[in-house]
């Protein structure tokens, strides 16, 4: 059952079961209609001072749209207003191709800063990190910029240039990035065979048909004689939730809860398992960091909470909220954020992430380390309902590293061998 359809009839059971008060509560929403169209004239107001008296002419189409930019931005980092143009390349992000550099960025202490560059990208190879603050995009200062115009800039024709300015935490001065826009075919699986027969498999995102590019890679680690796997999904962004839980599923029984979301009214849609045939008894280990958010979190969530894999590195992202794509008349669309999700456990992620079972700190050649940009750093995130005040702390992480020194690959592999180690033991006892 769609999640339009769940809240359309918990809407109907709310009417029936209240149609003996609704006259008592006339009056209330009266008054508060009264309220809203106050307001509503005081914004019309506002135009037509500024159409009959502003020093230069105005349109009243970009006004509107610059106040409904301004009216949803205020809401919390993830929801944003799309012009027509930009609905459209949203949609078409979600199939996994794209012109531009393969960047993943959100506002933070008011600056646009740099989540995860994605893998194999422009912005990857020109050596853009996690954490790098853009302070300017063509010469055009990001102060004041929307995250969706900041998109919409680095967006583009393939072969065309665009310049980042970039500081990074440690240099004294900025930098600027010179890259060439391409066309973001983003794979969202790759996969190889480690030794020992352990199937190396990493989701850069979680995109449609992600879940069908899994199935086929986990097939061939198999043919070739896969006898653990190790889920790579650090530095993942997420995506769409469909496509979290279709790889969910591929390691848990048919018939399990994968997570559920929530919207304000409490309603509440759950998501399990379907595939037949998943891989139940391999030993599994998820490999996660700071990167790993949203549809990341969610698959490690899940998989941590049936004990179904061994979850090794740092604290995730901490993106716990439900963002829907809503069109709207003209062509332009919302990205509202309408809901939030929590594990099978009931554990909300939002702002906190999903803790590891096995804590795994990379170590830089230099020794330094640079803050993480995580989900309850950015302006105007969303509370978790379930934290205490206080509670929350920032933490720091090292730069990325050679996988011939990723100390988390390696605990990952020893864990698994390890674990087979256990299982012969188990079976000689």
């Amino acid at each position: 059952m769609s999640l339009k359809k769940k809240f359309i009839i918990a809407g109907l059971v709310f009417v029936l079961g209240a149609a003996g008060i609704l006259a008592g509560r006339w009056a209330i929403a009266t008054v508060s209609a009264e309220s809203d169209y106050e307001d509503l004239r005081m914004f019309t107001e506002v135009i037509t001072q500024i159409k009959k008296n502003y020093v230069e002419d105005v349109k009243i189409k970009d006004l509107i749209r610059n106040a409904v930019k301004g009216m949803v931005s205020s809401l919390d980092p993830h929801s944003s207003y799309m012009t027509p143009e930009a609905y459209k390349e949203i949609k078409v992000e979600t199939k996994g191709e794209f012109g531009g550099l393969g960047i993943q960025i959100a506002i933070k202490d008011g600056l646009l800063t740099v989540i995860a560059p994605i893998e194999d990208t422009p912005a990857y190879k020109a050596g853009i990190l996690a954490g790098d603050r853009i302070l300017k995009i063509d010469q055009a200062s990001t102060k004041e910029m929307s995250l969706q115009d900041a998109v919409s800039k680095m967006r583009g024709q393939k072969g065309t240039k665009i310049v980042l300015t970039i500081i990074r935490e440690g240099w004294k001065d900025t930098k600027d990035f010179t890259l060439v826009r391409d066309i973001i075919k983003v794979k969202s699986v790759k996969s190889k065979m480690l030794p020992n027969n352990i199937g190396y498999v990493k989701i850069t995102q979680f995109q449609e048909g992600t879940g069908a590019e899994l199935e086929d890679a986990l097939s061939k680690l198999k043919k070739a004689g896969m006898a653990s796997v190790i889920l790579d999904l650090r530095n993942d962004p997420g995506g769409l939730l469909n496509s979290a839980v279709e790889v969910a599923e591929q390691f848990l029984p048919a018939n399990k809860l994968v997570v559920y979301i929530k919207n304000r009214k409490n309603e509440k849609l759950e998501y399990f398992t379907e595939y037949k045939e998943p891989y139940l008894d391999t030993p599994m280990v998820v490999l996660v960091n700071q990167g790993s958010a949203s549809a990341s979190e969610i698959v490690a969530g899940a998989l941590k909470d049936w004990n179904r894999a061994v979850v090794v590195g740092v604290q995730t992202f901490g993106k716990g909220s439900v963002q829907s794509l809503l069109p709207l008349s003209d062509g332009s669309g919302l990205r509202l954020t309408t809901a939030k999700y929590y594990t099978p456990n009931g554990t909300s992620i939002q702002g906190v992430g999903i803790t590891p079972d096995i804590v795994v700190k990379l170590q830089a050649k230099n020794g330094k380390e640079i803050t993480v940009v995580r989900e309850r750093d950015l302006e105007r995130h969303l509370k978790n309902d379930q934290m205490k005040e206080g509670e929350s702390e920032k933490e720091t992480m090292p730069i990325e590293v050679d996988e011939k020194d990723d100390l988390q690959l390696q605990r990952a592999i020893e864990t698994i061998n390890t674990w087979k180690v256990l299982e012969k033991m188990k079976k000689a006892a």
